[in-house]
């Protein structure tokens, strides 16, 4: 079925950087209608910095067996959640039996009760398109991965009237700063956030793009009503 609910006032897009550690922005992000949180990206043992609330969760098909390593957490403790899966269509084909979606239906089988979204094929060309018409690249022949945070935004944009995004960096961000922050607040000591944000963007084949997603997301601030914060930029 296709999802439809009603238009969020006010909605947290809550960044899964390590920007978000000793933030103390929990009860901030707590506080807007609705939370959209990333992947597996958790709330337990974080809540003073990243809120305990999630309304909608938007995950990639590499991240699902990740939420199925702590299922209690993900599907039992939060039922108000709803999710939204994407993923290439050989992973995500209802008809082909995807070996996502598969997975998926077993998932739904086990808590009845939750809600699971999937972007359809059309979804996830439109979100291509966008990248284009942002770009002028076409995603595929410029080898590019769309990330999480793209698909994210776009639905962030069809939900919410009002965006706050807390704890992304702007696309200038690696070349004015030269902190060592992690890549993800939940590991630390793992990856460094601009090392990674910077191998991605030069690689030939197979990257996400995060760089150039973010100056098309301080473009989409300009016209739309989008905030960023911690840090705060595109005048946000």
């Amino acid at each position: 079925q296709p999802l439809e609910r009603a238009l969020c006032r006010r909605c947290a897009v809550v960044s899964s950087s390590g920007q978000m550690l000793g933030s103390r922005l929990g009860r901030a992000i707590d506080g807007q209608e609705c939370v959209l949180r990333m992947n597996h990206a958790p709330t337990a043992g974080y809540e003073e910095d990243v809120g305990a609330r999630s309304t909608v969760r938007v995950v990639s098909h590499t991240s699902v067996p990740l939420l199925l390593k702590n299922q209690p957490y993900f599907f039992q403790q939060s039922q108000e959640t709803l999710y939204v899966i994407w993923g290439p269509s050989k992973k995500m084909n209802r008809e082909k039996s995807g070996t996502t979606y598969r997975v998926l239906l077993k998932v739904m089988e086990t808590y009845p009760r939750l809600q699971v979204y999937t972007l359809t094929e059309e979804k996830m060309a439109y979100c291509d398109d966008v990248f284009q018409n942002e770009t002028g690249k076409n995603r595929m022949k410029s080898g590019s991965f769309l990330s999480t945070g793209w698909f994210t935004m776009i639905l962030a944009m069809e939900l919410c009237e009002q965006i706050h995004v807390f704890g992304m960096v702007s696309d200038n961000y690696c070349r004015e700063n030269h902190s060592s922050v992690p890549y993800h607040y939940f590991e630390k000591g793992r990856l460094d956030e601009c090392r990674m944000y910077l191998v991605h963007e030069r690689a030939r084949r197979a990257g996400h793009r995060f760089i150039t997603e973010k100056a098309v997301f301080s473009r989409w601030a300009k016209r739309k009503n989008i905030i960023f914060t911690h840090p705060s930029w595109a005048g946000g």
